[in-house]
C-alpha cells in the first residue's frame, strides 16, 4: 500500500488563475512535473492528473500468491536515479501571465510547469468519457512492440484513445525476445513482481515488466517460452507446438496483474473491464468465472471478447484440458467436437478444447470489428463452426469498426509522401501520383487512372480473381500496381505479368511501409476483392487519402464503403463501389464504372474523394462506441458467476 508521502508526490494540482470579477473562466489545469516513484518499474514518465482511488489489496486465491523473494532480472535496463521530490508549495507559486488572453483562448489553454520553467501551450480539446473505468486489454500483440497484423494495430491504438478520454488503461501482452524485437522493449523496466502459475503439470514462474507510454500502462509478461527465434506464433516450420501453453500463461498473468502490480503507486483493483482479444486471451473470462469469483475476487469485474478473425480459435486435443489448471466441471465451456468430415481417421472422435469458444460462453459482451462481421459470424458460411453458439448470444453481440491512426495516416503530414494535400487543397495528390509513376518506372500520365492493390497474396484477398481479370483490364487505358507477398505462385505471377505489360503493370513483391503510403496517396482507385474481411484497414486509409475504393461488399468493407449514387435526393452520395457477389464479372463492372467516372465526370470524382476524406474513422470515434459496450456490460451481473 502506498504511503501518504508517496501519494503526495504523485498527485497533480488544480489551480484557478485570478481574473477580473464577472468573467467566466474554466478551471485551468496547472501541472507540475512531479518526480514520483512509479511503482517499482523505474519509469520516469508522468502519470495521469487524477490518480485512481487507493484500493485495498484484495485477498487472493491461494493458488496464485506472489512469492516473497523475487529472482534477479535478466537483461533489464537499470532505472534512472530518482531526484528528490519537489515541495507541494511549488504549485502555489505559479502565476501565469493572463494579459492579452481572451476568454476563448484561456478556455483552450493548459498551464504546464516543470521544475525548470513554465510554458503555455494551445491544445485541441479532447472528448472525455462520462464514466471513467479501469480497463485491462489482454492481447498476443500490440504495435509498436510486436505486430503481425490488424490485431497489433488495434491493441496499439485503441488503448491510447481510451486513455485520452480519461480511462485508466493497462495492456498485458508477452515480452517477445526473438532478437529482432528486443529493442522494442528497451524502455520497459522490471517490476520485481513475479508469480508461479499452476498449469501443465507444474508451477511456472512469470515476471512482469512495465512501461508507461502515451497515458497507458504497458505490461509485459516475461517467460522463456517467449524467447525464441521466429515470428510471434511460429517459425519457418509452422506454428509453435506449445502455443497453448504460452498463451495460458499470458491469461493467468493478465488476471493477476491488476491485483498485484502497483503502477504509479496504485493497483487497478478488482473492478476492471477486461478486453480480451482473439483466442490468445480467451482463457481470461473462463478463469474469472472458474477460479476467481468462487473466492469472492473479481465479482465486480466484467469482460468483453473482441473477435478480430474467427478463423483462428486456439483448438487443441481434448487431452490437454487437464494442463490448463481448470476445475474438471468447466470442461464443457471449452469442449469442442469436430464434424465427421474434419476428423483425421475413422477412429478419431474429434474431441478437442477450443479457447475462443470458452470466451464466447463466458464473456459478458462480444464485439466484432465491424457490424457486417457481427452478422456474418452467426451464419453457417462465416461462423467457422461457432455460428449457432454466437447466434444464441446475439443480444450481447455488437460490431464496432476499427479506427485509423491519423498521426501515421494523414496526407497533410505524412512523412513518406513527396507532397502533402488535404480535403481543402487536393493539388498535392496529382503530384504524388506523378512521383509514384516515376518511382515505379511507369509513363507519367495524369489522364490514365492508376489502380492499386496492397495486401497479402493469398486466396482470402481474392488474388486469384485479380489474376484472371488482368488480361481484360490491360486492354483498357489504365495502369495497375500491386504491393504484397505471400503465396509463391502469386509472387511469380506478379513478376511475369510485369514483364509482359511493362507500360501498364508493376508488381512489388514484399512489403514496405513507405511504399504502401505512397501507393495509397498516388493511386486513383484501390481494389480490395477480399472473400471475407472482418474489418479491413486499407480501404479506410485509401478514403483518408482521397483514393476511391472498389471493394467486395463483405464484412467491414460493406460497412465502411458507401456505394456511389449520383441520383440521390440530396445530391450525389457515396465514397466508392462495393460489388456483390464476388465474381470476375461483377468486379470488372465495378472497376469500369469507377474508371468511367474518373475520366468523364471530374466533378463527381472530386466529390467521391472529398466525402471519403471527410469520413470519421478515427480511434476516438471507435473508443466512444466501446464505452457504450462497457456501460452495457456493467448494467448486468456477470454472465457467469
Amino acid at each position: 500500500m502506498a504511503t501518504a508521502a508517496g501519494m503526495g508526490i504523485g498527485a497533480a494540482c488544480l489551480v484557478a488563475p485570478q481574473v477580473r470579477p464577472g468573467r467566466r473562466l474554466r478551471l485551468q489545469r496547472v501541472r507540475r512535473r512531479c518526480v514520483a516513484e512509479l511503482s517499482r518499474d523505474g519509469g520516469s514518465a508522468q502519470r495521469p492528473l487524477a490518480p485512481a482511488p487507493l484500493v485495498k489489496q484484495p485477498v487472493l486465491p491461494t493458488f496464485l500468491v506472489p512469492t516473497s523473494t523475487p529472482p534477479a532480472p535478466t537483461q533489464s535496463p537499470a532505472p534512472a536515479p530518482t531526484p528528490p521530490p519537489l515541495p507541494d508549495s511549488g504549485v502555489g507559486e505559479i502565476e501565469p501571465d493572463l494579459e492579452g488572453l481572451t476568454e476563448d483562448s484561456i478556455d483552450k489553454t493548459i498551464f504546464v510547469a516543470s521544475e525548470q520553467e513554465s510554458e503555455i501551450m494551445d491544445v485541441k480539446e479532447q472528448a472525455q468519457a462520462k464514466v471513467t473505468r479501469s480497463v485491462v486489454f489482454v492481447t498476443g500483440e500490440a504495435s509498436p512492440y510486436a505486430k503481425s497484423g490488424g490485431l497489433g494495430d488495434v491493441c496499439g491504438s485503441l488503448p491510447i484513445a481510451l486513455a485520452l478520454r480519461g480511462h485508466r488503461v493497462m495492456v498485458v501482452m508477452p515480452r517477445y525476445m526473438n532478437g529482432a524485437l528486443n529493442k522494442n522493449f528497451a524502455n520497459a523496466f522490471y517490476t520485481e513482481k513475479h508469480i508461479k502459475i499452476p498449469c501443465f503439470g507444474g508451477e511456472h514462474e512469470v515476471t512482469f515488466f512495465h512501461e508507461y507510454r502515451d497515458s497507458v500502462d504497458w505490461v509485459f509478461v516475461d517467460h522463456p517460452s517467449y524467447h525464441r527465434p521466429g515470428n510471434l506464433y511460429g517459425d519457418n516450420f509452422g506454428a509453435f507446438g506449445d502455443n497453448q501453453f504460452r498463451y495460458t500463461l499470458l491469461c493467468y498473468a493478465a488476471c493477476e496483474a491488476p491485483l498485484i502490480l502497483e503502477l504509479g503507486g496504485y493497483i487497478y483493483g478488482q473492478k476492471c473491464m477486461f478486453v480480451v482479444n482473439d483466442w490468445h486471451a480467451s482463457l481470461v473470462p473462463v478463469l474469472l468465472a472458474a477460479k476467481y469469483r468462487p473466492y469472492g475476487v473479481y465479482r465486480d469485474a466484467r469482460s468483453v471478447l473482441v473477435i478480430h478473425n474467427l478463423a483462428h480459435q486456439g483448438v487443441e486435443p481434448a487431452s490437454t484440458y487437464p494442463d490448463l489448471g481448470l476445475p474438471p466441471e468447466w470442461y464443457g465451456a471449452l469442449e469442442w467436437v469436430f464434424p465427421e468430415w474434419a476428423r483425421r481417421h475413422a477412429l478419431d472422435k474429434g474431441e478437442a478444447v477450443n479457447f475462443l469458444k470458452g470466451a464466447v460462453v463466458t464473456a459478458d459482451r462480444i464485439v466484432t470489428v465491424s457490424q457486417g462481421y457481427s452478422w456474418e459470424v452467426t451464419t453457417a458460411e462465416g461462423g467457422q463452426g461457432l455460428n449457432e453458439l454466437l447466434s444464441s448470444r446475439k443480444s450481447v453481440l455488437n460490431g464496432i469498426v476499427n479506427g485509423i491512426d491519423i498521426n501515421d495516416w494523414n496526407p497533410s503530414t505524412d512523412k513518406f509522401l513527396p507532397y502533402h494535400y488535404s480535403v481543402d487543397d487536393l493539388s498535392g495528390k496529382a503530384k504524388c501520383k506523378a512521383e509514384l509513376q516515376k518511382e515505379l518506372g511507369l509513363p507519367i500520365r495524369p489522364d490514365v487512372p492508376l489502380i492499386g492493390f496492397i495486401g497479402r497474396l493469398d486466396y482470402q484477398k481474392g488474388i486469384d480473381l485479380i489474376k484472371l481479370a488482368i488480361p481484360d483490364l490491360m486492354r483498357d487505358n489504365i495502369q495497375f500496381v500491386m504491393l504484397g507477398s505471400g503465396d509463391p505462385g502469386f509472387e511469380g505471377w506478379m513478376r511475369s505479368t510485369e514483364s509482359g505489360y511493362r507500360d501498364k503493370f508493376r508488381g512489388w513483391v514484399g512489403f514496405s511501409v513507405p511504399v504502401s503510403h505512397r501507393i495509397t496517396a498516388g493511386c486513383d482507385i484501390l481494389l480490395m476483392p477480399s472473400r471475407f474481411e472482418p474489418c479491413g484497414l486499407n480501404q479506410l486509409y485509401a478514403m483518408q487519402y482521397g483514393t476511391v475504393p472498389v471493394v467486395h461488399g463483405t464484412g467491414g468493407l460493406r460497412d465502411t464503403v458507401e456505394n456511389f449514387n449520383p441520383f440521390a435526393e440530396k445530391g450525389e452520395q457515396g465514397t466508392g463501389w462495393a460489388f456483390s457477389p464476388l465474381t470476375i464479372e461483377k468486379m470488372l463492372w465495378a472497376l469500369r464504372m469507377a474508371i468511367s467516372t474518373y475520366r468523364e465526370h471530374k466533378s463527381s470524382w472530386e466529390g467521391l474523394m472529398k466525402r471519403g476524406m471527410s469520413s470519421d474513422f478515427t480511434w476516438d470515434h471507435a473508443a466512444s462506441q466501446y464505452e457504450q459496450i462497457f456501460e452495457w456490460a456493467f448494467m448486468d451481473q456477470p454472465y457467469v458467476m
